[in-house]
């Protein structure tokens, strides 16, 4: 890339609670097609979060370290905010399924319409349409067993939620009405 030039970069913005093999099929295809990818984590004030934003930061770093042209960041507001202030190009979208795509529709609409920012999609691998984060945050919160969900997250979260899930196990003990 020519000295000044920015290149084509593109900011993939999500909860990511927790990441999963679908948001990274997504990152590694988009590798190959923008010159630089920032992954943006951010707070969705209608879903409840079972890492902290520093957590999940902390995970995609490691998840993602060794990856070419990554970076991760988190920010707090409008996404298309955000885009202006690291000067990407596009907002990238990952897509599963039809509904998906009405929903992430729509919100490129917006971000067009708000901020003048174009949206870009790519298709989530077929083996990974079905699986979603609000998925395995309802395995882990009924207590269910994280590592049988070895296909659909990478080991660095496995072993994360394996960590949270022992400590709302350890809370939930402590607070039952009587003993078990």
């Amino acid at each position: 890339m020519a000295a000044g030039k920015r290149g084509k970069i593109a900011v993939f913005p999500g909860q990511f609670d927790p990441l999963t093999n679908g948001h990274l099929d997504v990152i590694r295809r988009a590798i190959k097609v923008f010159d630089r990818l920032i992954v943006a984590v951010g707070v969705n004030p209608e879903k409840k979060e079972m890492f902290t934003l520093d957590e999940r930061v902390a995970m995609l770093e490691r998840v993602l370290r060794g990856l070419p042209n990554t970076r991760v960041m988190k920010y707090t507001g409008l996404t298309v905010d955000f885009v202006k202030r690291v000067n990407a190009n596009v907002i990238l979208r990952g897509i599963r399924d039809v509904s998906d795509l009405r929903f992430e529709f729509q919100m490129a609409q917006v971000n067009r319409a708000v901020g003048g920012v174009e949206t870009v999609f790519i298709m989530t691998g077929e083996k990974y349409a079905l699986i979603n984060s609000s998925l395995i945050r309802q395995v882990v919160a009924v207590g269910g067993d994280v590592r049988v969900l070895s296909g659909v997250l990478p080991a660095v979260v496995i072993q994360e939620l394996r960590a949270k899930k022992g400590k709302l196990d350890k809370r939930n003990r402590q607070n039952l009405p009587f003993e078990t």
